[in-house]
This record gives C-alpha cells, structure tokens and sequence, in this order.
C-alpha cells in the first residue's frame, strides 16, 4: 500500500501538551502537595476562595461565548463593531455595560466578539467598559461608597471610550494589528431583516435543538482551549500573592500620595481576580486610608495591568494590542486617581 507523503499526514496534537491541561495539572499538583506540605496550605486555601468566587462568571462567559459562536453570523459583529467610526466604540462600551460578568468572565466573550469580526479597538473598549462600568457592579459600588461610585464608574467608562477612540488612531496608522476576522457586508445588508429571514426558516424541533446544543457546547470548548489557560495562570499568581504578601503593606504603603498610588497600582496588577472579589477589597483601602483615588486605582489597574488580560490579548489578538493596553490606560488611571484623592 502507498504511504501518503509527510505533507499529507494530519497530526493531531496529543492532549497531555495542551495547555489547558499543563496549567491545570500543575495547580492540581500544587494543591495536593499541600495537604503534605503545611507552606502550601496557605496557597491552596487562597486558590480556593478566588476559584469560588469566579468559576459562575468563567462558565457563563464561555456558555455566552458558545451561544454566540453557533447563533450570531460574523457579519452581525462585522457589521456594528468593525468599522472606523466613533459611534462604533459607544456600541462596544454600550455592550461592555449590560454585560453581568467579572473581568475574567468577560476574556471569554472578548475573544468570541474578536473571532467573529469586531474590530481590535472595539475588543479593547468592551473589555475595559464591562468588569467595572457595567449594571450590577454598578449597583455593588454604590452599596459600598455610595454617591462617590458614580466617580469610578463614570471615570471607567470614559477610560474605556477614550482608550477605544486611541486604538481607532493607532489602527489608521497601522502601529497595531487589525482584525482578520472581519468580513465584508454590504451597505444594504440589514441585522433585522436577516433575523426575521433566518426566523421563518428555523425549525424547533428535538434534533436540531440537539444540533443548536452541540454547536454551543462545541463553541464553548474551543474558546475555552484558548482563553482558559491563562485565566488559571492569572488565578495561580494571584493566589500566591494573597498568600504570601502580608496584609499590612495594604493598610501601610497606601495612602493618598504618589508612593501609594504607586503600590496600589503595583499590587492591582498581581492580586486582580474578579470584579466582584476585588470591589470589597477597595473598600477596604477606602475605609482605612480614606483615599477614594486609591481605591479607583486598585480597581481599574486590575483590568488595565492584568497580566492575564495582556497575555490573552498577546496571544489571540495582537501582540502590539497587548503592549499599547498599559501604556494607553494607565496614565488616565493614575491621573483620575490623583483628581479623585484630591477631590474627595
């Protein structure tokens, strides 16, 4: 029988060097060391608390991911957030408010918009708009600081349309990558329409509901074997400090001054988790040092430093995108940080 030459063998990539399953074991590891090793205790127990807190948000992120991924067309997304225009960045952070997920949860459907065609600067403003900008974390902020949370969520909203309108600028100029995904749709091409068409010819039936299920839970898994990794590196890293950097350095190193907006910015980008974890947690510096600008900083350095963030957006979406994230934000951050410590 005739081999078939080299170039037409399909390798399939064995799943022990998926790094889904690297990362994940290595963690799993950790974990059962610790039940041997008293070091690691402190790890594992901060391991859990982030993972209970933040495993809802990264399923409802992907399941999202796989709806979208089976029911919405790539020119739905190229169609309202691929084009050059303003008016497209307010879509995106109009998107980012309404949507109920942590910043971890929100990297799943991020990738899923990237995929299916919305362009990068769009990808960038409706990550930062919805960790801190959108409805329920709203609400959480006001419970815990009352009138001045419409500063944060206000001040995180501009970052977002502002950094959105930035990365419009640097795109024109080709100093960071654009989106291969985007499809071209024509001028007359209608969402409403389309969704109407597509309507009276779906047919609700057992089988192709078993379709529609597989097709979501497919799209799940293959946004998961892209983003899911990082986000156990970012929760591993994160543990690791919560257990092994004392306490006292929140309440003494961060004041309402330049070295301590410093630190917070510093401890914002390694202990960042979840929207929902970390907001108590800037209440906390609120409370003790009464330096609201601080707290605002502990809460958006997070997002806008995280090294999960970055290294998803280095890996799936540009590694330009990725590097031009902290050098556009985090001035704004620092500086509505300083307007927040003075003003309040």
């Amino acid at each position: 029988m005739r081999k078939e030459p080299p170039c037409c063998e399909v390798t399939r990539k064995r799943w022990y060097l998926n790094k889904v399953f690297i990362v994940a074991f290595s963690l799993l590891s950790l974990i059962i060391f610790s039940f041997f090793i008293p070091m690691l205790e402190p790890f594992r127990k901060a391991l859990y608390m982030y993972f209970s807190k933040i495993w809802w948000a990264i399923l409802i992120g992907f399941m999202l991911g796989g709806v979208i991924d089976n029911f919405v067309p790539r020119e739905y997304i190229s169609h309202v957030l691929s084009k050059p225009k303003k008016r497209t960045i307010l879509y995106s952070v109009i998107l980012g408010f309404f949507m109920s997920a942590c910043s971890h949860g929100i990297l799943a459907l991020s990738i899923e918009l990237h995929k299916k065609g919305a362009s990068n600067p769009s990808v960038v403003a409706f990550l930062l708009a919805s960790p801190w900008a959108n409805l329920p974390i709203t609400i959480m902020l006001i419970g815990f600081f009352g009138i001045k949370a419409l500063f944060i969520i206000i001040s995180a909203l501009s970052i977002a349309i502002i950094t959105g309108f930035i990365y419009q600028f640097l795109e024109s100029r080709n100093i960071i990558e654009t989106n291969k995904n985007i499809v071209v749709v024509d001028k007359d091409f209608s969402i409403r329409s389309d969704i109407l068409k597509r309507s009276k010819d779906y047919k609700f039936t057992f089988t192709q509901f078993t379709i529609d299920l597989k097709g979501v839970i497919k799209g799940a898994i293959s946004l998961g074997d892209m983003v899911l990794w990082w986000i156990l590196i970012g929760m591993g890293m994160a543990s690791l400090a919560a257990a092994y950097i004392p306490q006292g350095i929140f309440q003494n190193y961060m004041g309402p001054t330049t070295l301590g907006l410093a630190v917070t910015l510093i401890f914002a980008t390694v202990l960042e988790v979840c929207s929902e974890g970390t907001a108590p947690l800037a209440f906390e510096i609120y409370r003790q040092t009464a330096a609201l600008g601080n707290a605002f900083v502990f809460l958006m350095a997070g997002v806008v430093t995280d090294y999960t963030e970055i290294g998803l957006l280095w890996h799936n979406v540009g590694k330009r995108v990725a590097i031009w994230l902290p050098i556009v934000t985090v001035p704004q951050v620092v500086i509505l940080g300083i307007i927040a410590n003075l003003l309040f």
